[in-house]
């Protein structure tokens, strides 16, 4: 039968290598870790400004925490500055609201603290507000002409890794798509990661935001190697699957293996929440050279329509971009299956690789996360124009280890839709 699910394996299945051996990171100048570091902000912004500008959202601006981190910037002399009008998903109206209430020469400092929608608004607010105009002049990749005034990232779920990345998504109300503003110059100047602040994130937003890391370290380590010149690492954001980021994505699929079913079992367990922030972190570090890849387009399209979080779209979509990809990954995914320890490597590589997104569909319904597309509310009415949409998300589909068409995109949906996890073949 000539359908989208029976046509999308005729697309190209060749591997690609790291032939050149290349290794690409891109990092703050500062990275502090561990509970209780918040503690060090006040020190930390005192040193490279008087005047502070929080972003966050209500939920946070309101929490006992914030009012400390607050108070103890003012006693340190800092001007303090607050706005917590951040909404899920970054929609471009907070962009221009931040930039219209403050200016440049009103700000010395930007604290980012919040989930990813948070830190991505500090980061973009940072570089409209220095160099003007609106923020859809800097949609796509290294149209910043320069740096912002410094930014600090404090992450408070663990999954979003927006604390070292050096993106900002957006989601354009009048074009009903989210669009990514991509430079180094929105890299952070400091990030401050303290698992205490994750304590109290929502069991759901926890599920959420642990599926979106889980998928960062996945896509990041099986995703396309490229190969870059210096002329590709200077203008493109994502220089393809890499030793450095290879080496972050092994830790962080170490780390979240066990943190996030034991997030799940005990959500006030101090050390499992340090792991899974330590895995989202990990997870950042890998995905800001080596990006995201086939899930994360879907998922853009489907979020738009579905109205769901990004994580869960990211989760139900996962075990069939799983599987789609694995004839150009086995080694990879096999490499995962030891990690995680659901085989010694004496197994036939493939089921290594089979045993290994087993396992990470084990760790998402642990979670509470979705693995069906049905789930989400999405309608076999929508295949159609989700593939479409999919395939305008080139920087994306570009990472993807196995060509994505429409036709391979609407197979992967029916599949996603039944909640058929069999292998491909």
């Amino acid at each position: 039968m000539n359908t989208p699910a029976a046509t999308a394996f005729a697309t190209a299945t060749h591997r690609t290598e790291n032939t050149t051996g290349i290794g690409l990171l891109r990092q703050p100048t500062t990275v502090l870790f561990g509970p209780g570091q918040r503690r060090q902000l006040p020190q930390l912004v005192a040193s490279i400004g008087e005047r502070v500008l929080m972003v966050t959202d209500a939920r946070m601006a309101e929490s006992p925490e914030f009012t400390v981190i607050a108070r103890d910037l003012t006693a340190r002399g800092v001007i303090v500055e607050v706005y917590a009008g951040t909404e899920p998903d970054l929609p471009r109206r907070n962009v221009t609201d931040i930039t219209e209430r403050f200016h440049r020469d009103d700000v010395d400092v930007i604290v980012g603290i919040g989930g990813g929608s948070c830190m991505d608004l500090a980061k973009v607010a940072s570089v409209v507000l220095a160099h003007g105009g609106d923020v859809r002049d800097y949609y796509g990749e290294f149209l910043v002409p320069g740096p912002g005034c410094p930014v600090i990232t404090v992450p408070t779920t663990g999954g979003t890794g927006a604390e070292v990345t050096c993106i900002s998504v957006i989601y354009d109300e009048d074009r009903g798509m989210k669009v990514g503003v991509a430079s180094p110059h929105l890299e952070a100047y400091a990030a401050v990661i303290d698992p205490e602040l994750t304590l109290t994130c929502p069991a759901r937003l926890t599920a959420a935001a642990g599926a979106d890391a889980l998928s960062h370290l996945i896509e990041s380590f099986t995703g396309r190697a490229k190969n870059p010149s210096a002329d590709d690492i200077a203008t493109k954001l994502y220089a393809g699957k890499n030793l450095l980021a290879d080496t972050y994505a092994r830790t962080g699929l170490a780390l979240l293996n066990t943190s996030l079913p034991a997030v799940a079992a005990r959500p006030d367990d101090l050390q499992a929440r340090s792991d899974t922030l330590f895995g989202a972190y990990c997870a950042g570090m890998a995905i800001n050279t080596a990006g995201t890849a086939g899930a994360h387009a879907i998922q853009s399209p489907i979020g738009n329509l579905t109205h769901t979080p990004h994580g869960f779209g990211i989760s139900a979509l996962l075990p069939y971009v799983m599987r789609y990809n694995l004839p150009t990954r086995v080694r990879e995914f096999a490499e995962i299956g030891r990690i995680l320890g659901v085989t010694d490597g004496t197994d036939p590589e493939q089921i290594q690789a089979q045993r290994a997104i087993e396992r990470i569909e084990t760790i998402l319904l642990t979670l509470g996360a979705p693995l069906d597309l049905r789930t989400l509310g999405l309608q076999p009415r929508h295949f159609g124009f989700v593939a479409e949409q999919s395939m305008l998300a080139t920087r994306l589909t570009a990472n993807n280890p196995r060509e994505l068409t429409v036709d391979a995109v609407h197979g992967i949906l029916e599949r996603g839709y039944d909640g058929d996890r069999s292998w491909w073949r």
